[in-house]
């Protein structure tokens, strides 16, 4: 059974899904509030509206009662984070996952500890027990 890949997000819709992964639960006009820029209320239901119909976000009732609704992310974050990195991957980078990584170590500042931790991350890839965990990707043709 193949997995299907989960819509990408726009900027404003990442945007808000940061504010529900970070606080877990938020109404509209929390969210409003939660966002780092000014968004309109009628703007933060439509991003949300959007991101239910993508499958990313689920509503309820708010408990407190009321008629307002209390937002969930239907998505962990690193699941959606590992969907955007393998579509960046196959649209960007030909399928190569090794030209991302390349390209991350030659055009971004990287501290010693931030290197330290790929290597060890390598390492552990590497290894007899890291490796039979993951399956390889088809090799990309050329």
């Amino acid at each position: 059974m193949k997995k299907t890949a989960l819509p990408i997000l726009t900027r404003a819709e990442s945007e808000v899904m940061a504010a529900l992964w970070k606080h877990e639960r938020l109404t509209v006009h929390a969210l409003v509030e939660a966002l780092d820029r000014p968004v309109a209320y009628t703007t933060a239901l439509t991003i949300l509206r959007i991101l239910q119909q993508k499958g990313y976000v689920r509503h309820e009732p708010d408990p407190e009662g009321g008629r307002a609704y209390v937002y969930l992310p239907a998505v962990a974050a690193n699941k959606a984070r590992r969907s955007h990195v393998r579509d960046l991957v196959d649209r960007l980078f030909d399928g190569r996952p090794e030209e991302l990584v390349t390209g991350l170590l030659e055009d971004e500042r990287l501290s010693r500890a931030q290197l330290e931790l790929l290597r060890g991350q390598i390492e552990r890839s590497l290894s007899p027990e890291g490796y039979a965990d993951k399956k390889p990707r088809k090799e990309p043709k050329r």
